[in-house]
């Protein structure tokens, strides 16, 4: 019988969401460059492909085949069959490669998908933002088809989101927006200081904002502290 919540592979992470990541929801975690987002990403795909699922995997931010051995151990060639990767070069193949992943998702046989991971859903977003509204209209698009998808097959996506700097409030935030703010359905932010990462719970529907755990960055995934 399926659950409501998805492991991400990291304790601390599922005990901060309430027992993983929500199906039918998109999750996003958000923070500057060597935060953690990609080893956060790969932890949770191997999880998902340890339990016997496949695994879609949007990267558009060069996949690294070592950090996956490194995550995935000694089963990482069996467990790299059902990885299913795409790598889009620009903004416009990433709205196509979203949507041929549904072709994927279809399958009911062997090892359905049971994730979708988009590591970063706005890295080419960034080389739009001289279209302005225009941009954000396309970025609004592709995680509206991402959300569909979820809710579709049952599915939680995992996304990850780079920084700006906010001049009038004076902090980082997310790229993209109140839009992709309000489809994330909970959203995570890292922090890094003295080589110990901080994630922050920034929204949740049902667990209280703020609750964090610390954490360093290991050869095969990440360390509590």
């Amino acid at each position: 019988m399926k659950t409501d919540r998805v492991s991400t592979g990291t304790p601390a992470l599922d005990e901060m969401l309430g027992g993983g990541l929500e199906r039918r929801a998109i999750t996003q975690i958000y923070g500057e460059p060597a935060s953690g987002k990609s080893t956060l990403c790969l932890m949770a795909a191997v999880a998902s492909l340890r339990a016997g699922n496949s695994v879609v995997y949007i990267d558009t931010e060069g996949f690294s085949v070592e950090r996956f051995s490194q995550v995935a151990g000694e089963s990482a060639g069996t467990l790299a069959d059902r990885l299913y990767l795409f790598e889009p070069l620009d903004f416009a193949q990433q709205g196509t490669m979203i949507a041929d992943s549904e072709g994927l998702l279809r399958k009911n046989g062997h090892a359905p998908v049971g994730l979708l991971v988009m590591d970063s859903a706005t890295a080419l977003y960034r080389t739009e933002l001289d279209l302005g509204r225009e941009a954000i209209r396309k970025l609004s698009h592709h995680m509206i088809k991402l959300l569909g998808l979820a809710k579709k097959y049952d599915i939680p996506v995992l996304i990850t989101n780079q920084i700006y700097m906010d001049i009038e409030r004076d902090r980082a935030e997310g790229l993209g927006g109140t839009g992709l703010e309000h489809l994330s359905k909970a959203i995570i932010r890292l922090e890094k200081k003295d080589g110990v990462r901080r994630a922050i719970l920034r929204k949740h529907r049902s667990r209280p904002e703020g609750l964090t755990f610390d954490f360093v960055l290991t050869e095969d995934g990440i360390r509590t502290v």
